[in-house]
């Protein structure tokens, strides 16, 4: 897989730097690897969330004005730390809370859980909710319980719309839960994510079969199958979401999107 990269150990760096200066809307703080909001958030909820790189523009890209306040940039497929997470939570925070956005990966649980345990030990008030959309996974040894994909992103921009109209820490936070709730999502792959440190396929996938229910890790599917053409891949990924969710006289928000290569 050809890379337009320096070189792995600087990729993140690189990438932050490029942030930096083409988004004079934005702030990063490259000590602790966050990406920061500029915009006016006095008195009101501050939205912190983030992730392991390689998904752009996840999280960093959906930092502004009523979304993210800031996101917290971990390495490649790697949870940000607590220390990221304390530290973002206490640049954003002007005493209306904090929210934070969290995807159902074990190591995303346990560093955002420790983090706002040590934030609350600052005095700073912090609710959370849980992101886990994926249908094509009920466990698997990569994660407790399904995993946190697309929803996130209906969640970051609905959520941040609220609480940039002032809504209380309580009311985002409801309302946050009540989108990660009705969330879900099925994803297909045609080959293998390829990780720059790695700098081979995470897995093969020969050229007339493709993986229906893939991780954006590269995690297992669901099944191996031939390949579909469009029409039956569409096909197959609503009718696993629509058999999972009765959204019958219900509105709802479709979001298609790729899954992202690592670069």
């Amino acid at each position: 897989m050809k890379k337009l990269i320096n070189s792995p150990q600087t990729l993140l760096a690189d990438a932050l730097r490029g942030v930096a200066a083409a988004h004079g809307q934005l702030s990063v703080d490259f000590e602790n690897r966050i990406v920061l909001s500029t915009a006016p958030r006095e008195g009101r909820v501050a939205l912190v969330s983030g992730g392991g790189s390689g998904h752009e523009p996840l999280h960093s890209g959906f930092v502004g004005a009523g979304m993210l306040d800031a996101a917290c940039t971990g390495e490649i497929f790697t949870s940000p730390t607590p220390d990221q997470i304390l530290a973002a939570a206490t640049r954003v925070n002007t005493g209306a809370g904090v929210l934070f956005v969290v995807k159902n990966y074990t190591g995303d649980l346990l560093n955002f859980e420790m983090a706002a345990e040590l934030a609350r030990e600052q005095g700073i008030e912090v609710a959370s909710v849980v992101v886990a959309d994926d249908v094509a996974v009920e466990d698997s040894t990569w994660t407790a319980g399904r995993r946190g994909v697309g929803t996130t992103l209906i969640l970051e921009k609905v959520a941040g719309a609220a609480a940039a109209r002032g809504w209380s820490l309580e009311k985002v936070q409801v309302l946050a839960k009540g989108i990660a709730d009705a969330g879900r999502s099925m994803g297909a792959a045609l080959t293998s994510c390829t990780v720059p440190a790695v700098g081979r396929p995470s897995f093969d996938l020969p050229e007339d079969e493709m993986e229906l229910g893939v991780g954006i890790h590269g995690e297992p599917g669901r099944k191996r199958v031939p390949l579909m053409s469009a029409a039956e891949l569409s096909h197959a990924l609503v009718e696993s979401i629509t058999t999972d969710y009765d959204f019958s006289g219900k509105p709802v928000i479709a979001l298609l999107t790729g899954l992202e290569e690592p670069r």
